[in-house]
């Protein structure tokens, strides 16, 4: 397992990249907070041609499937992302010191398949946690974005925020893969948790 810093990122490439707060302690305390880390994200994604293929949030760790874009840097995103964010949990929560454990750490998707794999278990990361019943009722991934039509896509009123959800493409991604919409939607639904973990295990993390 490499830190963020180290690993020799490559254009074109997919890496599911995570971390948690320091002592396992919460880094997200309000809804604002979640809302406040995905403007960031879309922000320096975009500075540093970085596309964020799917996301969770969640309240005391984050997971991220993204790929480096030609002359892009994940090093750069990940870095200005959560170091701006940290300032402004610090500031807001009038409190200092580290809110994050050490750095981010990353690996390397190598496989189409593996791909798919990692960004249904990235997405059932609430429901495994027993925080909800369904993907979609996790508020802070874009679970349901990938469950969308081409035509709602964009502009989905995000419920209980009064705002829009973020995009980061996932549409076209999805489209790789799957027919529509349903077919991710059951995809995610008939997961096997113990075969695909074990399948998976190279690349996720130690949560515990």
């Amino acid at each position: 397992m490499e830190n963020i810093t180290n690993m020799k990122y490559q254009d074109q490439s997919y890496y599911h990249v995570y971390n948690r707060g320091a002592h396992k302690e919460n880094i997200f305390y309000s809804d604002d907070h979640y809302l406040r880390c995905l403007d960031l994200l879309e922000k320096y994604s975009q500075k540093y041609s970085v596309s964020i293929i799917a996301y969770c949030l969640m309240p005391n760790h984050y997971h991220l499937v993204i790929r480096q874009n030609e002359n892009g840097s994940i090093s750069r995103c990940i870095q200005t992302t959560f170091n701006a964010y940290s300032q402004t949990v610090n500031l807001i929560e009038q409190q200092s010191g580290t809110l994050f454990q050490g750095k981010a750490k990353a690996k390397q998707i190598d496989s189409e398949s593996s791909l798919i794999q990692v960004i249904r278990y990235v997405h059932l990361n609430p429901v495994r946690a027993g925080i909800v019943q369904r993907p979609e009722d996790w508020h802070f991934s874009d679970y349901r974005n990938w469950i969308l039509s081409p035509s709602d896509d964009l502009g989905l009123p995000s419920e209980g925020h009064g705002r829009s959800e973020l995009t980061f493409g996932r549409l076209s991604m999805r489209e790789t893969y799957f027919a529509n919409a349903e077919d991710y939607k059951q995809f995610v639904e008939e997961y096997q948790t113990m075969q695909k973990e074990n399948d998976l295990q190279k690349f996720l993390f130690d949560e515990k």
